[in-house]
């Protein structure tokens, strides 16, 4: 079984802010399938079931992104899922807008998520699909910038780089990630 998680914050005020990319992807994926979330435990709402042969659980948790492990920790340990059968999906700043970047390991390079996640977990050894957001511009705050909404300019490469991210997750289901990584990266 594999588990592929969207981090995001929860609620109408961050839909489809810049934070919210990895919420993007996973709705994307359950898009492709016809797919709802329906079961909601261990701070998040997700669904199991196969896309192709593999088991996979989709997952977004509900908890605010710098507690993104209190509910990805417990999922995994009911599921019995191991850190290379997990895949996560967040938001990069040091990323230009549009562009992807596999990974499967890291720090958390100042990501709130990220570094949640490696803290509850104990290990920093997991897949990981970083979707570029750009920096903010001059004046802006950090906050103020991840938690704004995409502008017109950026619409188009944003949604390119979410049907990447959902194309390079359903790639993992049948292929080794580092395959995929050197075909997306």
């Amino acid at each position: 079984m594999k588990c592929i998680v969207g981090l995001g914050n929860p609620g109408r005020k961050y839909h489809n802010t810049r934070h919210n990319v990895g919420f993007m992807v996973i709705d994307e994926l359950l898009e492709r399938q016809g797919w709802s979330l329906n079961k909601k435990k261990f701070n998040g709402h997700y669904i199991i079931d196969y896309i192709g042969n593999e088991q996979v659980i989709l997952l977004k948790p509900q908890t605010y992104m710098n507690l993104s492990g209190d509910s990805i920790k417990p999922l995994m340990d009911f599921y019995k899922i191991d850190p290379e059968d997990l895949l996560v999906i967040y938001d990069d700043l040091d990323l230009p807008a549009g562009k992807i970047r596999l990974r499967q390991t890291g720090g958390h390079g100042g990501h709130n998520g990220m570094r949640s996640i490696i803290s509850t977990t104990g290990t920093k050894d997991f897949n990981r699909i970083r979707v570029g957001i750009d920096r903010p511009i001059q004046g802006m705050t950090v906050i103020d910038y991840v938690l704004s909404r995409f502008s017109k300019n950026e619409q188009k490469v944003i949604e390119e780089s979410i049907q990447q991210s959902a194309d390079a997750c359903e790639s993992w289901l049948n292929r080794p990630f580092l395959e995929v990584m050197n075909e997306y990266n």
